[in-house]
């Protein structure tokens, strides 16, 4: 980090260079850029280049040459493979048998840009995930493992916030017959407890662009609204971790309050109460029950968690309150 510093940041660096003006529309998806930006396709080529040059993605030196910088290639790209120094930040998505690595159906290398690519990608994975059947109000319906925006959250997330300079290892997306695990090069810079409520930015040249394009939304709540689809399915809480390197988000298929065990249980207490503090609301037994879709015959049971939760030292009683039990209140720690 120190030799790094003065130097330019890794997206800004170029790519390929000495390309003439036809060679960077044939590399770049141009069409899609305008079409994602809702601005009309200029009439000359000349036209579409000087747009890329404005937005900074791409520079035209006094030689009459063209450079393309890593940032636009990573996001524009219509091919990966066509710019050696990125093709290995390509997302790959590899999909398992079974809860295990054992034995893989499907291995996919993303091929296009993270932003003309990104419908795309998520509509595959969508495609590959196991379906769950749920009966409501006597009528079988099948739902994916997970809603769709869990999955465009969390992807967006995961591309935007990685660490590029880190070699040997891209975005993986593993699809497991319980659970999907997305995870990315870097440790986080927001300590992984603080997900929901903070926000900072690894990449910001990369977050401003993918926002511009429609991709996220670079104002932090992605996390909140992953959260907040989850308690709406009713599924276990996501786990947030670090590992080796990588920062891993774990999203499980449904399965019943009686199946989740103690960990899941206080996991999806403090995220609960963490969302509720970012939505200037309360956390109490009551919200807690409805989180898990629990009847009021379950608030001694769901006290024993709340009780799990203060214990492990991810939430705390609300002092406001005046320490009555009756309308307890809880904040994240």
């Amino acid at each position: 980090m120190i030799f790094a510093e003065g130097r330019p940041d890794w997206l800004e660096e170029p790519s390929r260079s000495g390309l003439a003006a036809q060679n960077v529309i044939d590399l770049l998806d141009t069409q899609t850029f305008f079409e994602l930006r809702n601005m009309s396709y200029p009439s000359t080529q000349a036209l579409v280049l000087d747009r890329l040059v404005q937005e900074r993605l791409i520079d035209f030196d006094s030689q009459r040459d063209y450079t393309i910088k890593r940032l636009a290639a990573l996001v524009l790209a219509k091919k990966l493979t066509e710019f050696p120094d990125v093709a290995r930040k390509a997302p790959r998505v590899v999909v398992y048998q079974g809860p295990s690595k054992i034995e893989t159906k499907l291995d996919a290398p993303g091929s296009k840009g993270y932003a003309v690519g990104f419908q795309n990608l998520v509509e595959f994975i969508m495609a590959q995930l196991p379906q769950n059947e749920v009966i409501k109000e006597a009528i079988r319906r099948e739902h994916k493992m997970v809603p769709e925006i869990v999955i465009r959250e969390l992807v967006a997330n995961a591309l935007i916030h990685q660490d590029f300079r880190v070699s040997g290892g891209s975005l993986m997306i593993e699809l497991y017959s319980n659970r999907i695990e997305i995870s990315n090069p870097g440790a986080p810079i927001v300590p992984v407890a603080r997900l929901i409520d903070g926000y900072q930015s690894r990449n910001e040249n990369l977050a401003d662009l993918m926002r511009r394009l429609g991709v996220c939304e670079e104002k932090g709540s992605g996390i909140d609204k992953v959260v907040t689809a989850v308690e709406l399915y009713q599924l276990p809480a996501p786990d947030f971790t670090t590992t080796h390197g990588r920062t891993v988000a774990v999203v499980y298929g449904l399965r019943k309050f009686e199946s989740m065990g103690r960990e899941d249980r206080i996991r999806a207490c403090y995220q609960h109460t963490a969302l509720k503090c970012v939505m200037r609301e309360q956390m109490t037994n009551h919200t807690i029950r409805k989180r898990f879709g629990l009847g009021e015959e379950k608030t001694t049971i769901v006290s024993q968690i709340i009780s799990a939760t203060i214990k492990e030292r991810l939430i705390k009683p609300d002092v406001s309150t005046g320490g009555s039990r009756r309308n307890a209140r809880y904040l994240p720690f």
